[in-house]
């Protein structure tokens, strides 16, 4: 068993959305994305089988969606989607979330 804690271990970054990996596995992987206000992960999808879910843990912004579409991201949401599906996040304000990918890429 193992304890992190990511507000400590991921910080921001003015530059670009700043990425921690807090665990990889062979069964899952989860990632904590931290982004300023603004700032995004771009619409994308990968060709493989398995499914993600993305957590807000704190801010507010945009889960992005294939032809522009968008849902709101608040603390507590959580969209869960097949990895193939077209996915990304905007920050409307200062934004952490943490992504689960099964089986891992």
């Amino acid at each position: 068993m193992k304890k992190i804690e990511i507000f400590k271990e991921n910080q921001f970054n003015d530059l670009h959305m700043s990425r921690y990996i807090v665990h990889d596995s062979p069964y899952f992987k989860i990632l904590n994305f931290n982004f300023r206000a603004g700032q995004e992960l771009p619409i994308h999808s990968h060709d493989i089988e398995g499914q993600l879910s993305i957590a807000v843990l704190e801010g507010e912004g945009e889960f992005l969606a294939k032809e522009g579409a968008t849902i709101p991201a608040n603390p507590g949401d959580v969209l869960i989607s097949d990895i193939s599906e077209p996915h990304g996040v905007r920050a409307k304000s200062d934004l952490r979330v943490l992504v689960t990918i099964a089986p891992p890429i």
